[in-house]
């Protein structure tokens, strides 16, 4: 072993430890390691930052940005909506959620449709009076599944793809991935949807994630859109909607005054307003089924250009302008484009017009506009933004606009009309032009503590690559293995790239499992790719621990889950996908042997 070797190995093996420890931020060390490495000469300067430009790192930041854009649209809404049933049997439930989740997971991030599936799934466990813990995990692991089965359903086949074309000069295409990772996919779901759900231990319960208990609940005026379903309507029409939804109807709103009671007879007209109570979400949630638009909302309207919307949650101070005052005097919307949509004033509720409401100091204030210019007015105002107390207004309509210009943008990729990053790119710019995501987005989509650890491990394992430190790796696992069939050696190369993503970030696994992968082929004389797609399945299935995968990670709070629970189902699990992977990698990958 060469002084480079042990420097690389003893460097690499700090890292590990330290991310295994999770007490510094893995960003933090992975770039540390980098600047380590560059200062110790073991990385040149013009290679030391090369990964914030490699293509892998482009694409995930790329496609987070889409994920965004694809949510405010409403189009994984619109999928998913047909979800949501507290009279399944759980069995069932878990079925339909789970390959609901595979799907969206396949063609978006997989932490993007876990947080939204989450939400819904934790809703239809409240309703059905069980404990969302049942549930929360098996759909973890279906958009960990799903994430298999493209090219950009998971980081891990992103990496796998780049390195692939820069060791063989050709990359995987965007469906390479699809007939392994289906089958895996397909085995792993009827898993959990039959078995894998039973395994978790029955005395957790779930903590709510936030319910109209913990949130406040806001008085807020909705307007009919144009052709909207609830005109002609009774008040009282719409009731079993807002039951489904959580909000309640307050009243109407007729020619500027509120009619008496809560007016349930009333049959609603295109200029009434609706007034309803409700958490921002499900307020939100509630417009969109039953085709109402927010009091205001036509200002922002501008074709299929229109902006992006989001609700933000403020409260009021002594000091602050608007004390004392009401929207109307300070004409938020007229002169600085913001609506004042709901208040809050500790559970009490009004008859006045939202708009004309004096507010007091204490006062929860629900304000509607685009990002940027709702941050100048928050503090022109001189209201405290609550944390995490911001949503996103789903623009309904741009729904198919943002599915057709994805699927345009994956198609053209697809038939190598376009490089996959120059249309995505492509994509993200039609995306902030037409409204679907905002320049702040943009900014904020990407994670970028992922990407810095990407870009910097990038180089790391070129210069363990380059040093030979991959190659004594491969060889070890080939002299340990000596006289084994190669399927019985691939068997081995997955299950030790798997047991690390258990522990370790699965980026970190594959950048270095891939080149060992390639050197274990030559050694062995057979063709790199069904090894390189033993990495990336085994990478990607990380069931075993909490902190494997982000998605685990997520679901541990709101599932009430233990550390040692996720091996329970996790175990089988990851057996069943070693299983049903090596037989799927031999037979549409065969292990051609190569002419010496």
């Amino acid at each position: 072993m060469t002084s480079d070797q042990i420097f690389l190995f003893t460097l690499f093996g700090s890292v590990f430890v330290l991310l295994i420890w999770g007490r510094i931020r893995y960003d933090l060390v992975a770039f540390s390691a980098l600047v380590i490495a560059a200062i110790s000469g073991f990385i040149t300067p013009d290679e030391a930052f090369s990964g914030f430009g490699h293509p892998a790192v482009v694409i995930i930041a790329l496609v987070l940005v889409l994920s965004r854009g694809l949510l405010n649209a409403g189009a994984v809404e619109m999928i998913a909506g047909v979800v949501l049933s507290s009279t399944r049997p759980l069995p069932m439930h878990i079925g339909i959620m789970s390959i609901i989740g595979a799907a969206l997971s396949a063609v978006i991030n997989n932490v993007a449709a876990l947080a939204l599936l989450m939400s819904l799934d934790m809703e239809a466990a409240e309703k059905a009076k069980r404990s969302a813990s049942l549930s929360l995990m098996p759909l973890s692991f279906a958009t960990i599944l799903g994430g298999m089965i493209t090219l950009i359903g998971t980081p891990p086949n992103i990496v796998i793809a780049q390195y692939r074309e820069r060791a063989l000069g050709e990359s995987f295409s965007m469906f390479d991935f699809a007939p392994v990772g289906l089958c895996v996919a397909l085995a792993g779901i009827i898993f959990v949807a039959l078995i894998g759900w039973r395994l978790i231990p029955a005395h957790e319960r779930a903590k709510r994630i936030r319910t109209s208990d913990d949130i406040e609940n806001f008085v807020v005026e909705a307007q009919m859109s144009e052709g909207s379903k609830s005109i002609g309507l009774r008040v009282t029409d719409l009731s079993p909607l807002a039951k489904e939804h959580d909000v309640l109807v307050l009243g109407l709103v007729r020619q500027g005054k509120r009619l008496p009671g809560f007016a349930r007879y009333e049959e609603i007209s295109k200029s009434d307003h609706l007034v309803v109570e409700g958490n921002p979400k499900s307020v939100e949630a509630f417009f969109g089924s039953a085709e109402l638009s927010f009091a205001g909302e036509e200002k922002y309207q501008i074709g299929l250009t229109s902006p992006s919307l989001v609700l933000t949650e403020t409260i009021v101070a002594e000091s602050s302008r608007i004390t004392g005052r009401c929207s109307h005097d300070l004409r938020l919307l007229t002169r600085h484009g913001i609506t004042l949509l709901g208040v809050s004033r500790q559970g009490r509720r009004f008859r006045d017009r939202v708009r004309k409401l004096i507010i007091k100091p204490g006062d929860v204030l629900l304000l509607l506009g685009g990002p940027e210019r709702l941050e100048e007015v928050i503090d022109w105002l001189g209201v405290l933004p609550l944390e995490d107390r911001k949503y996103a207004v789903i623009q309904r309509k741009k729904a198919s606009l943002a599915i057709g210009l994805f699927s345009g943008a994956i198609a053209l990729s697809a038939s190598g009309l376009v490089y996959l990053p120059i249309a995505l790119a492509g994509c993200v710019i039609v995306f902030v032009l037409m409204g679907i995501v905002s320049g702040l987005e943009v900014y904020e989509s990407v994670e970028w503590k992922v990407i810095v650890l990407l870009a910097s491990l990038i180089p790391l394992g070129i210069a363990l690559e380059n040093s030979g430190g991959t190659q004594l790796i491969a060889q070890l696992i080939v002299s340990q293995t000596k006289g084994w069939p190669h399927w019985a050696i691939l068997t081995v190369l997955v299950m030790v790239t798997m047991t690390l993503s258990d522990f370790l970030n699965n980026v970190a696994t594959v950048l270095i499992a891939a080149p060992i992968g390639v050197d274990v082929a030559n050694a062995i004389g057979v063709a790199p790719d069904p090894f390189l797609m033993g990495v990336s399945v085994a990478a990607s299935c990380a069931f075993l621990t909490p902190i494997g995968h982000k998605n685990n990670t997520i679901i541990m709070g709101p599932g009430g889950y233990r550390f040692g629970d996720y091996w329970r189902m996790g175990l089988p699990l990851e057996i069943l996908v070693v299983a049903v992977s090596v037989p799927a990698i031999l037979y549409f990958w065969p292990l051609q042997v190569l002419a010496i």
